[in-house]
């Protein structure tokens, strides 16, 4: 059985229906299930099968990155990531507590795995694979949204140590969409694709999986919009894995979502500065340097958020969580 974990951030109580699935299910599936509290958490949160990190137990953790964090931000799943990574697990999933699991959402996962390569240079609207509706994935910059699909490699088996599932019903779509086209809907159980050096597509932290040597790319931003942090963390990650020589893997869905109430218009609000600037982000992580040794994947990360502090996009105090998160991760290695 490979050693993993499950993290997600959560401020719902301990009755909560899909936390209660998850601690359910993940011990019969060899899965540690870690949930990061926040200040709205509940005072008291007790669930079998469950190990929650309160604000206070946070606080108390050995990593420097847990002093400095700021609260009532979806990043401080970082440190779920971290104590996941400490207890030594191969392999971190990561999902949300309005996603609920497919029995193949247990399945072991593997890091090579059969899949259809697409090398084209640009963007690459991953969804039209799996459905023939005109949806796209939050984060996908719209100036590209017209693109021509590009074509698939015949399936082979590639080594990817970042894999992102979608979602049925509810799946993660920006704003735009919400406020103008239909929901739910079902994507198609279509082969897996992965994208390779210079193909874009935003992956999201709602269904994904990331092996050991990915761990360092795990990293959210937290001075950033709270809807856009997910998001910039996949481009980051994407602009590593090309230097690297690492696909990005999309699958079917493992899971469904049964979406958490938002309004739409502060949704929006939220994602404008992705609207924005997701193309003009891309086009600045690609004219960067990076090492193709994944012992440099620090000083990589580094250079990603050193770029997207001079479009002003992400906030300078950034750097010092980058760089606690990164200590704390040495520390972790011994």
């Amino acid at each position: 059985m490979q050693s993993r974990a499950l993290v997600i951030t959560s401020i719902a109580g301990d009755a909560h229906p899909v936390l209660v699935d998850y601690a359910l299910q993940a011990p019969r599936h060899g899965t540690a299930f870690i949930v990061v509290g926040d200040t709205k958490s509940p005072a008291v949160f007790s669930l079998a099968g469950c190990d929650f990190y309160s604000i206070d137990r946070q606080e108390g953790l050995p990593f420097e990155l847990a002093r400095s964090l700021p609260k009532r931000h979806y990043a401080r799943k970082n440190l779920g990531y971290l104590v996941a990574i400490q207890s030594g697990v191969d392999v971190i999933i990561e999902t949300d507590d309005d996603n609920l699991p497919r029995e193949e959402f247990w399945a072991e996962r593997t890091r090579s795995k059969p899949a259809r390569l697409v090398d084209a240079v640009g963007w690459v609207n991953v969804y039209r694979y799996f459905s023939q509706q005109n949806i796209w994935p939050r984060g996908f910059a719209l100036e590209r949204l017209l693109d021509p699909t590009p074509e698939c490699h015949a399936p082979r088996f590639l080594d990817c140590p970042i894999q992102q599932g979608l979602a049925d019903e509810n799946p993660d779509v920006d704003a735009i969409y919400r406020l103008t086209a239909p929901l739910p809907i079902n994507f198609e159980n279509s082969p897996a694709v992965a994208l390779g050096a210079g193909s874009i597509c935003p992956f999201n932290s709602q269904n994904t999986t990331w092996f050991r040597e990915a761990f360092p790319l795990l990293y959210l931003p937290s001075y950033c919009s709270f809807r856009m942090t997910d998001i910039w963390r996949s481009f980051v990650a994407q602009r590593i894995c090309w230097g690297l020589g690492w696909p990005i893997l999309f699958h079917g869905s493992t899971v469904w979502q049964e979406r958490n109430a938002h309004d739409l218009m502060a949704d929006f609000r939220a994602e404008l500065v992705g609207y924005e600037n997701n193309l003009k982000i891309m086009e600045s992580l690609v004219q960067l340097e990076i090492s193709a040794n994944p012992a440099q994947i620090g000083d990589s990360l580094l250079s990603c958020y050193e770029a997207l502090i001079r479009l002003s996009l992400v906030e300078k105090s950034e750097l010092s969580l980058l760089q606690a998160w990164l200590d704390d991760l040495r520390s972790i290695s011994g």
